[in-house]
């Protein structure tokens, strides 16, 4: 009885991490390179009160056997780097990532992280920043009276001076990738830093052979999140959290019938 009583309150601890990893989700259905992310879990040990494969006899063996498991614990909630939909904007240094890669940010203290957020503006400097007036790396600087900037499939950034026609080359973006994006380290602010189960990044250009993908010019790359498949997996975590008080509810009735017996 006091297996069942743990077994379901594990299920109900399971039950409410996704209930609050779906809400991040869903808080987060509107924000530009938002990558949703997908709870797993798995099940605890067992208790084997009969050894399936244990002899029953001098030349026999059980074919079955007894075993209790002991409830479920939350494994991961993995990062679900499936592709936004694109949103045209009116800002010529918006981008998005037409397939695999992530922009490359330098951070205040000198480190870099990665994002699928291509909403950037220039700063005072003329330096291409994110919306945190993080720089862009390789660091791309625009002349104040820069006109007619574009930004080609390849991350060549150029613009043009007024009363010239010629065009000038400001600098080239470069895409990193990693071998296992799933493994990456998420710091907020839609950025994410590499790690060990990610691998470390490989920088190229991007439309290159490494398998980085292309960029589009005045378009964001929006959440990948699905409001209406959430909304399923929260019914769906709703109902295996009520199941599982029931059945604390359920042992907690028969341990109250065994003590009445007992008295």
């Amino acid at each position: 009885m006091i297996r069942a009583l743990y077994t379901a309150a594990s299920g109900m601890t399971a039950q409410q991490l996704n209930v609050d990893n779906i809400a991040n989700n869903l808080a987060n259905a509107n924000t530009a390179g938002f990558k949703m992310r997908r709870a797993q879990f798995e099940d605890l040990i067992y208790q084997s009160l009969i050894q399936p494969g244990a002899a029953s006899g001098q030349q026999t063996t059980v074919p079955a056997g007894l075993q209790l498991g002991l409830g479920t614990r939350a494994a991961s909630n993995e990062v679900i780097f499936t592709q936004g939909a694109f949103t045209q904007t009116n800002n010529p240094l918006d981008l998005v990532i037409q397939g695999s890669g992530f922009f490359q940010i330098r951070q205040p203290n000198g480190e870099l992280a990665y994002s699928r957020n291509g909403s950037f503006q220039l700063d005072r400097n003329g330096n291409i920043v994110d919306s945190n007036g993080n720089p862009l790396e390789p660091q791309i600087t625009l002349p104040v009276n820069a006109q007619n900037v574009t930004i080609a499939q390849d991350g060549t950034v150029s613009f043009t001076l007024p009363n010239q026609t010629a065009t000038q080359k400001a600098g080239q973006i470069q895409l990193a990738n990693f071998a296992n994006p799933a493994g990456l380290n998420s710091i907020g602010n839609t950025l994410f830093t590499p790690t060990d189960a990610s691998g470390d990044p490989q920088v190229g250009t991007p439309g290159s052979s490494e398998g980085l993908g292309t960029l589009m010019q005045g378009y964001t790359e929006q959440s990948n999140v699905d409001v209406v498949q959430e909304f399923v997996n929260l019914i769906q975590s709703q109902r295996a959290y009520e199941a599982n008080s029931r059945v604390v509810k359920a042992a907690d009735e028969m341990y109250q019938q065994m003590n009445q017996v007992a008295q």
